[in-house]
């Protein structure tokens, strides 16, 4: 898809429909190739290759792979069993499996997937997180979830965390999602008061876009706290 950067810039609450996607195939959010923002921008972000990152509805994101082989402890949270297991699979890795509360837990190399509603995660099962990444997530939300999502990561985050959010901003009368239209400015009302917030970079992808928008860009946000 050709990208452009330009100068400015509901999970659907359905937690069966999610699952069903991931049975009959329709995923056309997951990417099969580690993303180019993240690799850009991780390291300035989170320079700490220690620190331990939190992945919300992390799907099989081989973005995972990337943070896990650049130092990092990998948290992931998925709704569906079925990801969570072909992520180990396709990856080569062999999982071990526990049982954490109301979670299945699938862990390999240093990467761990909670296998439930990533809303009922607490620091008590998974610890303070130093980090998160979304890619894929915010978007994914209805938007009257979106105050639910932060007070999920003010729970889950140590109060030095910061982030790359990675989001889609399109016309929202033109489309119901998911993906959701999340704006910079979308962002910046709920998520400002708690973290400090920077665009550092707004890709269009307007052209050919398969949703056929008049408009589609991708905002990559920094989040700190």
């Amino acid at each position: 898809m050709f990208e452009q950067h330009v100068r400015g810039c509901r999970v659907s609450d359905d937690n069966d429909a999610w699952i069903k996607r991931w049975e009959e195939g329709n995923t056309g959010f997951h990417q099969e190739e580690i993303n180019d923002h993240l690799i850009s921008h991780w390291e300035r972000i989170v320079p700490d290759r220690q620190s331990t990152v939190l992945v919300p509805l992390c799907g099989k994101s081989k973005d995972m792979l990337w943070l896990r082989n650049r130092g990092h402890r990998v948290v992931g949270a998925e709704l569906s069993d079925l990801a969570a297991r072909a992520f180990f699979l396709e990856n080569d890795l062999v999982a071990e499996e526990r049982q954490s509360g109301p979670f299945v837990v699938l862990s390999a190399g240093g990467i761990e997937i909670w296998v439930g509603d990533f809303f009922e995660l607490t620091p008590q099962r998974v610890g303070k997180l130093d980090a998160w990444y979304d890619r894929a997530a915010v978007v994914a939300l209805e938007p009257s979830v979106r105050q639910r999502y932060l007070a999920q990561l003010k729970l889950l985050l140590g109060s030095k965390a910061a982030g790359l959010m990675l989001t889609f901003d399109y016309p929202a009368e033109e489309r119901n999602g998911p993906p959701f239209s999340v704006s910079f400015q979308d962002v910046e009302q709920v998520f400002g008061e708690r973290f400090r917030l920077k665009l550092i970079d707004c890709v269009d992808l307007t052209e050919g876009n398969r949703w056929e928008l008049s408009r589609v860009w991708k905002p990559v946000i920094e989040l700190r706290s």
